[in-house]
């Protein structure tokens, strides 16, 4: 069965705030399986403009990342991330 994925492309707005974010969504994540294969780090966009920080997170499986994602434990974290960054967030099934 293939992997799910999120994939996370983030501007941080308030650096203070949002480390309440990571510190809460870790535990959650991984308590649905998910992986962090990419946590921020260097990067670069050589074909178009993109958001600062990066995040790819492995589930076992796309129903799982879906499931995660939409967990009331996660919608309620995921407000912190909205009020103190810009976010596009995609879950997608992998190949």
């Amino acid at each position: 069965m293939p992997k799910g994925y999120w994939v996370g492309h983030i501007t941080v707005t308030n650096p203070d705030a949002y480390k309440e974010y990571v510190e809460r969504d870790t535990p959650i994540i991984e308590s649905f399986g998910g992986i962090f294969l990419v946590r921020g780090g260097q990067s670069e966009t050589p074909e178009s403009p993109m958001k600062e920080r990066h995040v790819i997170i492995e589930f076992p499986d796309y129903q799982t990342a879906r499931k995660a994602y939409y967990s009331d434990e996660y919608q309620e974290v995921l407000k912190i991330r909205q009020a103190n960054a810009m976010s596009d967030i995609l879950i997608v099934e992998g190949h």
